[in-house]
């Protein structure tokens, strides 16, 4: 065949000159650069879709079913719930969720449930909690399994019928339920 030379020069036979400054006007650095900050780009708006609160609309059919059933008619309000879950499950297996909410708990009007859903188990209506004004703070802490990457929704349910609710994203990356 022939020797082969790749000493500052593409690799090729021996005598053959290809020249990296003939084949692009780019320099490794502008390129690496240029690289990073796609990369920091792409990151960057997966995050803010993470973050972004889901549209109420954007409630798929089968939740909605599960929702009807459970509160009839009655409209579900965004706010007073704080759903403290982590972004990115490690494990599916084991997923800590804490619901909180800043609503009074007096002995007139009180958070008297709290519901738990995930929109991708097999159960959607994963848990209901019932309270009681002596607690003193609607707050529920506890882990649940998850069959795959899925919005997880808390709805508060006070003693005069008025329903809110959190939701968040919940990326599940490994052993899932399904």
């Amino acid at each position: 065949m022939g020797n082969w030379v790749a000493i500052g020069k593409l690799a090729g036979p021996l005598g053959a000159s290809y020249s990296c400054d003939r084949m692009s006007g780019l320099s490794r650095r502008s390129f690496l650069h240029a690289s990073g900050l796609a990369f920091l780009a792409l990151a960057a708006r997966r995050l803010a879709a993470l973050v972004r609160p889901r549209p109420a609309d954007d409630v798929p059919w089968k939740v909605q079913q599960v929702l009807k059933q459970l509160f009839g008619d009655r409209p579900i309000q965004a706010g007073h719930v704080q759903l403290d879950v982590p972004t990115v499950a490690a494990d599916g297996r084991v997923v800590p969720v804490m619901i909180e909410s800043d609503l009074p708990m007096s002995a007139e009007r009180y958070v008297k449930a709290v519901h738990l859903l995930v929109d991708n188990n097999p159960d959607i209506h994963l848990a209901e909690f019932r309270l009681t004004p002596q607690i003193g703070q609607a707050f529920v802490s506890t882990r649940i399994k998850m069959r795959m990457t899925s919005p997880v929704r808390a709805i508060v349910e006070t003693t005069d019928g008025v329903l809110w609710s959190g939701a968040a994203d919940v990326r599940v990356t490994v052993n899932g339920c399904g």
